[in-house]
């Protein structure tokens, strides 16, 4: 009786219309997002200096700051933080310093490396000698020209040129502790060039505790400013917390503390609530060491009334945009299942600021829903019971299910919570012999055990945890069948707390979490391992001296990573064999033939024992297009070697 009670009353409540309510936190963040942009400072710049070799110039890798702003009116001001911007703003002594070392590594360290038939990495002591000479010869000597740059990039894809308009000076020190004189509200106002933008507004209202926060911006964890540089597209990401406190800062400044998660790119992001209006800008965060580990702390926005006192006596009407006025209207008639008016109303915010992401995203589905409306509900209530009561019960068998098959099982984020929480989680490698010895990646801290010794009950075979401790072990297996079998294994040796890692070490590197490395590998070693987790590749060995690849071969749709040992690449001129590179573990090889669809260009011989992973075309090529850290690292090896090319071919026809 008392079931069949609880089900009628869950059928009256799909039949009864749901309260309306101000603002789902879905609406509140959607109509803040479009206002969001991607703040970069770049300064380049040429730098001229004398390595002991006679003054040369170079252009090093330019000094790159990012950070988020928001538009406060639909004008085309935008806001963020001072630090932020203050590379290309102000061009402190530090950023000039970075160059110089930058130019340092370029101009000196890396042909002398080279002079001796190393790359960076390979050794790191006499590296370090090179770059300590080089620094105390040329640091002080060295001339830099600089060219700040500070850009806008819009979820569209737009980049725009950007000026600062007012500024605050962030909190600085002196060599005493004492905070500088000119140290400010860490704001800067930006200006772009005149259209029609989305704007957040700012909330009339003090923060108070335990209020809703939703943190917007790019943090560096997610995307990085290579990508973004070069993508058509972007999309910031969204953490959600709330007030947890308020303190003041070193002068006496009012912060408001909150735990919603943050990182390096957020700065200057917004912090809205659930009405979509600012409570406060992203200053600073706090980083708490826990097990060796740095793990993300309580995080500080300055309050809102403090961005409107540092408005005040600019042109800035906060929060006013014509975009704003279609892009809610729009929002409003679709969560009102009014299609057609979303439609209207949504093409008109997407003319004003044309192919922003969320405002793409949502008119898609909006005209979606107008071409196929969904149907309307049954109208008999008795009907509407069964369908509850069927769905209850098929669902209800599916998570069950699932739950059985998952109640082991945890997330990587999962784990990273652990982490910040202080569990101090075991984690386990059980990767069978042959995975384990093809990637040497593994998780931060992991400890390896053998599965076979574990399944076989030997009492050396199990991890140094308390019983009590949370124990992740891990695999690549599909399904994480090893991982499953051991996990059992070791709760019946008394571990009370085993979980298994879904999705294992791919699930976790797909998560862009960090991973390390048995030994040193170069960045593009590291990029393909980390997509390589299982053991399912060939692989060749051969002695010292042993040819590998013959100059002029069919390639036969394969490709190399050196997996151990060291191997040349030697070619024939006018007779004479030269050694043209030594490449080391991590290093790909035999690509270029692939690209070009060419014969082998050169001789591959084994310099000592060595072990290599074969990939094939196919393979490769999938990487290529599917990975961008990847392809960006093939990129710069390449564009590297025209560099090298074109300045040995310029040493040669002096």
């Amino acid at each position: 009786m008392k079931a069949a009670l609880v089900l009628g009353l869950a059928a009256l409540t799909l039949l009864t219309p749901a309260a309306t309510s101000a603002l789902s936190v879905q609406e509140a963040i959607l109509l803040a997002k479009p206002a969001v942009a991607l703040v970069t400072a770049e300064v380049r710049g040429e730098v001229t200096l004398n390595c002991g070799r006679g003054a040369v110039t170079v252009r090093p890798m330019p000094f790159i700051e990012t950070g988020t702003g928001w538009f406060i009116d639909g004008k085309g001001y935008l806001v963020t933080n001072a630090h932020v911007v203050e590379p290309a703003h102000r061009m402190p002594p530090w950023v000039i310093h970075e160059l110089k070392k930058k130019a340092i590594d370029q101009a000196c360290v890396d042909p002398a490396l080279r002079a001796q038939g190393l790359m960076r990495g390979q050794r790191p002591d006499l590296e370090d000698s090179i770059r300590r000479d080089a620094t105390a010869r040329a640091m002080a000597t060295a001339q830099v020209t600089p060219r700040p740059m500070l850009s806008v990039l819009l979820s569209s894809g737009v980049s725009l040129n950007a000026e600062v308009v007012k500024f605050s000076p962030p909190l600085a020190f002196d060599l005493n502790g004492k905070p500088s004189p000119e140290a400010g509200r860490d704001l800067a106002l930006l200006r772009v060039k005149d259209a029609v933008y989305p704007a957040i507004r700012v909330s009339d209202r003090e923060a108070q505790i335990g209020d809703p926060v939703h943190i917007i911006g790019f943090p560096g964890v997610v995307l990085s400013h290579e990508l973004l540089n070069k993508s058509a597209t972007l999309e910031a990401s969204v953490t959600n917390g709330a007030v947890s406190g308020f303190k003041q800062d070193s002068i006496g400044q009012d912060i408001v503390q909150t735990d919603a998660a943050a990182a390096h790119g957020n700065s200057g992001g917004p912090a809205v609530g659930d009405d979509a209006a600012l409570l406060g800008v992203m200053t600073f965060t706090t980083l708490t060491p826990s097990g060796g580990a740095i793990v993300q702390g309580f995080n500080f926005l300055i309050p809102a009334r403090d961005v409107k006192k540092f408005l005040a006596g600019t042109p800035v009407v906060p929060g006013q945009s014509k975009f704003n006025d279609a892009w809610q209207a729009g929002l409003d008639a679709l969560f009102a299942e009014r299609y057609a008016t979303a439609v209207a109303r949504l093409a008109e915010a997407n003319a004003l600021q044309p192919n922003l992401t969320d405002v793409r995203r949502v008119f898609a589905e909006a005209e979606a829903r107008l071409k196929n409306p969904p149907p309307r509900p049954f109208p008999w209530a008795w009907a509407t019971l069964g369908v509850t009561v069927l769905s209850v019960g098929v669902y209800g068998g599916m998570f069950g299910r699932r739950w059985w098959k998952n109640r082991y099982r945890i997330q990587p984020a999962q784990v990273i919570a652990a982490i910040e929480s202080g569990r101090n989680p075991q984690l386990v490698d059980v990767r069978t012999k042959t995975d384990f010895e093809t990637s040497p990646l593994r998780l931060p801290g992991a400890v390896r055990l053998d599965p076979d010794a574990v399944l076989a009950g030997q009492p050396e075979a199990e991890p140094s945890a308390e019983r009590e401790q949370l124990v992740v072990v891990y695999d690549t297996t599909p399904g994480e069948a090893t991982a499953e079998k051991v996990a059992q294994a070791l709760r019946t040796r008394g571990f009370k707390s085993v979980r298994i890692l879904k999705g294992g070490l791919g699930g976790w590197t797909n998560a862009r979490l960090p991973v390390e490395s048995k030994s040193y590998l170069p960045s593009i070693g590291l990029e393909i391992y980390k997509n390589l987790t299982l053991g399912d590749l060939e692989r060749r060995k051969f002695r010292p001296g042993e040819l590998i690849v013959k100059e002029g071969d069919d390639p036969r749709g394969e490709a190399f990573v050196v997996h151990a040992g060291t191997v040349q690449i030697r070619r024939t001129f006018d007779g004479v064999e030269k050694i043209l590179s030594t490449l080391g573990e991590g290093e790909l090889f035999g690509e270029l033939a692939l690209f070009r669809s060419a014969p082998r260009s050169a001789d591959v011989v084994a310099a000592t024992e060595v072990e290599l992973l074969v990939l094939k075309t196919e393979r490769l090529d999938w990487l290529i297009r599917n990975r961008p850290q990847l392809t960006a690292e093939v990129v710069r090896r390449l564009a590297n070697w025209v560099v090298q090319t074109d300045r040995e071919r310029a040493l040669s026809n002096r």
